[in-house]
């Protein structure tokens, strides 16, 4: 079984129950959806949840009610709901509510419950309903297992086994009907599948009587289609149907097809055959989905191919022309458009048709407006506009006349950008109303950025082709573009990916490289301002490389007084007399410059700052460092200045913002007779600054109050959220010391300060360091769990939603006693979401770990959890931040 559940891509009752409920949301609109299943208590626990809200998803997944409150019919009326689907209901203002049982073999097994806003469930929406809760009872029992005292069925086993195992991506139906016909015995197994117009298709066709399938089956079939049962036997006339028997099975629900086994001998309508159909119809469906996917993916991979080869020619050619017909070719059979255009700027900055393919009239009159819009306002736009009628589309009226001459039904345009610079644009003029797929959006994107480099090369080789008239001189300069365009994306791609002393290194040695000198230095001012320090070179020869780095890496001294050499941004020249001027850094030069090599110092400026110099060493007398190599050098130089400038902002924000998130956690933890608190903060690695806070407060009456929360977003933001956070508890915590009525006010104060689409996650509690009592209110934010001496770790029942989504909230409390011994850790969603290759560190691993340590005071308790959650993880992909209360005995 685990083979055929990978295969179909389901590989637990969970997940197939997600799809089912994800897939009865979207035919039912309703705004919850919750499939819950029998266990072994006898329980009914929400495998899957569907909400359009985060936190009444979060709050649902995992909950539980009795199997005595799933009623025997259905319900429809909220004051016949249990009370934790009341709650629910009531929180999103539900109209509309659904309570259907599930059953196998007439027992109740689970319960399938749909909630919405808008208005209550009509009679087809019921009907809907009522199939998604058949199809959690056929999940159960494919994925799940059913009566233990049902027969096994072996040979439909082994066909599910092997149909995942073996099944080929473009042959699921053939598979199906051969495995079908084998495992059942049937003369003649056939496979039909639903178009969207309603029609059918028949898909494969096996079994040793296939071709003499009765015609009556399609007649089966139609009947099928509109019926609501997932298995329909049938005897066959013997006139036309030879006496068959003929089983028709429902695949999925919506359909997506049917299949159907024709039986010489009746089948025993009591035996395990019949019985086990339903089960092998779900399997069978989902293999059918999986393989269908699989085929839109090869079908993807197969256009991204299409698309790659469309850049690697345009980019090879160097022939505008050709470029842009090669293009516009390609294009016209990937999107199967039959009218397209590119136009390109000219140097008055207006378009002109480059390349067209079946378009004649004032086209370029629309291409024009299509520019416009796509720009958008303050030159903004997204970059692509879509118009899908063209007539009736306002943003083109002012070009009605032309789109009526030219016969334009639809349009798509696309700008061509290379870097800042406006290319141009590719229209497209499809057939009305003709949409984008995601994929395709992103694929268009993708081409017209590389075709816009390819056209910008092309462009610039002519353009050299007409001024010189030398072939070799225009390829020669096209190839030092290339190598200046390779130097820059490899610079910049190393400050924007990586740690900045890292890209030092790419630095120099993209330098050495493409230009072809001999070694490179980078200096960069040190942080007392008084030298220009090395920070990275680079010796194209590793037998120099040891003697030159000591060369190489001394300081260039600046002084305070006198105005720098560098500050001008001019390249320096270095001769022996320069070189001795400029100071001790460039001095060992001397010896090699009277021998005929050549040096020059690259100043790196930015907005009138010295960032840094790059200093080239040529040690051949034959390719010394002429004008073509310094007009490169400084070409790259500029960007270079930029990136290094943009580090060293972005580093000085990361500072500042980790100095704020630090001064916003306690420095200390608060000393309580009878009770020990520990706390810890663990940094993401891959995020700026994440929005983790916690807080204490002794209270008037000896209490300690607790907070600790999660703001969304990262850097200065969330830095800022977070003193909002400290701020709201500092504020109120002594006003409204009792869980329940401070969230409440903290949620009003939230409300109004925080940013739009943005909330606070809180957990508020009280600790009674001599009685141990404790209070405990959430605000979407995961619950405390408990661990009791004997016991094992237990989660405080706590729920609400999050701080700054809605108004007008109240919070339940949880009391409970701290016995002597006895801990409560709190901590951030970082602690049980950090993943290893997908893989969450989860709520065993954190029950296993406290009970490991459960020994050590509170301090390091904290500690040795968030080390273990470490040792599973690597780096932290969010930040997280765990407190420790533990009673002393």
């Amino acid at each position: 079984m685990a083979a055929a559940r990978e295969a179909t891509g389901v590989t637990d009752l969970d997940t197939a129950l997600t799809a089912i409920v994800e897939r009865a949301a979207e035919l039912a609109d309703a705004d919850i959806v919750v499939a819950r299943v029998a266990d072994e208590s006898g329980g009914l626990v929400a495998h899957a949840v569907y909400a359009r809200s985060e936190s009444v998803r979060a709050e649902l997944e995992g909950s539980r009610i009795e199997a005595r409150s799933v009623p025997a019919g259905e319900r429809t009326t909220l004051d016949e709901l249990p009370r934790p689907l009341r709650l629910a209901a009531e929180r999103v203002a539900a109209v509309g509510v659904l309570q259907l049982p599930v059953r196998d073999n007439g027992a109740v097994v689970g319960s399938l419950e749909l909630m919405r806003s808008r208005s209550e469930f009509d009679a087809l929406q019921l009907t809907l309903a009522r199939a998604a809760a058949d199809d959690v009872a056929l999940a159960r029992r494919a994925f799940a297992g059913g009566d233990s005292r049902r027969p096994a069925l072996d040979p439909l086993e082994l066909a599910g086994d092997a149909l995942a195992a073996g099944a080929a991506d473009t042959r699921a139906a053939d598979q199906v009907a051969a495995l079908a016909a084998e495992a059942t015995g049937a003369a003649a197994c056939l496979v039909w599948r639903y178009e969207e117009d309603g029609g059918h298709v028949l898909a494969a066709l096996a079994g040793p009587e296939a071709t003499a399938a009765p015609s009556v089956a399609l007649e089966a079939l139609q009947r099928a289609q509109v019926s609501r049962e997932p298995v329909v036997v049938e005897k066959l006339d013997p006139g036309r149907g030879g006496g068959a028997t003929l089983a028709t099975l429902r695949l999925g629900e919506p359909p997506l097809g049917a299949l159907q086994l024709v039986f010489t001998q009746a089948p025993d309508p009591e035996g395990p055959l019949l019985s086990g159909l339903g089960t092998f119809a779900v399997r069978v469906a989902h293999a059918l989905r999986a393989s269908e996917h699989r085929r839109t993916l090869a079908a993807d991979l197969d256009h991204t191919r299409a698309l790659l080869t469309i850049v690697g020619q345009a980019i090879a050619e160097l022939s505008l022309s050709h470029t842009l017909e090669t293009a516009v070719d390609r294009v016209r059979e990937l999107l199967v458009a039959d009218r397209l255009a590119v136009y390109l700027m000219d140097e008055g900055e207006r378009l002109e048709t480059a390349a067209e393919r079946d378009l004649t009239g004032p086209h370029l009159r629309i291409g024009e407006r299509l520019l416009e819009l796509a720009i958008g306002p303050a030159r903004g736009g997204r970059g692509l506009v879509l118009v899908t009628d063209a007539l009736q589309d306002p943003q083109l009226a002012g070009v009605r006349d032309a789109i009526e001459e030219v016969g334009i039904e639809a349009a798509l345009g696309v700008l061509l950008r290379a870097g800042v610079h406006l290319i141009g644009l590719l229209a497209v003029y499809p057939e009305r109303g003709r949409t984008l797929t995601e994929s395709e959006d992103s694929l268009l994107r993708a081409l017209v950025a590389q075709l816009a480099v390819a056209v910008q090369n092309a462009q610039l080789h002519e353009r050299v082709e007409r001024e010189s008239g030398e072939a070799t001189r225009a390829r020669d300069e096209q190839a030092e573009v290339s190598r200046r365009l390779r130097a820059l994306y490899e610079i910049s791609r190393s400050f924007t990916e990586g740690l900045v002393e890292g890209a030092f290194d790419v630095v120099v040695k993209t330098i050495v490289g493409e230009l072809g000198v001999d070694a490179a230095v980078l200096r960069i001012p040190h942080e007392r301002g008084d030298a220009l320090v090395p920070v990275a070179a680079h010796v194209r020869e590793e037998r120099l490389a040891e003697p030159l780095r000591r060369i190489l890496s001394l300081p260039q001294p600046l002084s305070p007084v006198r105005p720098s050499a560098f500050r001008s941004g001019e390249v320096i020249v270095l001769d022996a007399e320069t070189a001795a001027a400029l100071g001790p850094a460039h001095a060992p030069l001397i010896p090699f410059l009277d021998k005929g090599s050549t040096a020059a110092v690259v100043p790196l400026v930015a907005h009138d700052r010295i960032l840094g110099t790059l200093t080239l060493l040529s040690l051949s007398v034959e390719h010394p460092i002429g004008t073509e190599t310094l007009e490169a050098a400084v070409s790259i130089a500029g960007p270079t200045a930029l990136a290094l400038d943009n580090a060293r902002l972005q580093q000085q924000r990361k500072e500042f913002t980790e100095a704020m998130q630090s001064s916003l956690l306690p420095r200390t933890q608060p000393r309580l007779p009878g009770l020990q608190v520990g706390a810890v903060y663990a940094p993401s690695t891959r995020v700026e600054v994440g929005g983790d806070v916690y807080d204490f407060l002794e209270l008037a009456d000896g209490r300690l109050a607790v907070v600790l929360g999660d703001v969304t977003g990262h850097g200065i933001d969330a830095a800022a959220d977070m003193a909002m956070a400290k701020f709201v508890f500092r504020s109120l915590a002594r006003e409204h010391p009792e869980p329940n009525d401070f969230l409440t006010a903290a949620n009003e104060v939230v409300l109004g300060e925080i940013g739009a689409g943005k909330f606070i996650t809180l957990l508020y509690l009280t600790v009674d360091p001599e009685t141990g009592e404790l209070a405990c209110a959430s605000a979407g934010h995961p619950p405390p769990r408990l661990l009791e001496p004997g016991k094992a770790p237990e989660p405080v029942q706590v729920a609400g939603l999050a701080l700054g989504i809605e108004g007008g909230q109240s919070y339940e409390t949880a009391r409970l006693r701290l016995e002597p011994g006895a801990i409560a850790v709190l901590y951030t969603d970082g602690l049980p979401e950090a993943r290893r290759e997908g893989e969450l560190y989860g709520e065993n691993r954190l029950n296993a770990a406290l009970l490991a340590h459960a020994e050590l005071p509170a301090q390091e308790l904290a500690e040795a959890l968030v080390e273990d959650c470490r040792s599973f993880a690597g780096e932290l992909g969010d930040d997280l931040a765990v407190v420790v209360l533990k009673r002393l005995g």
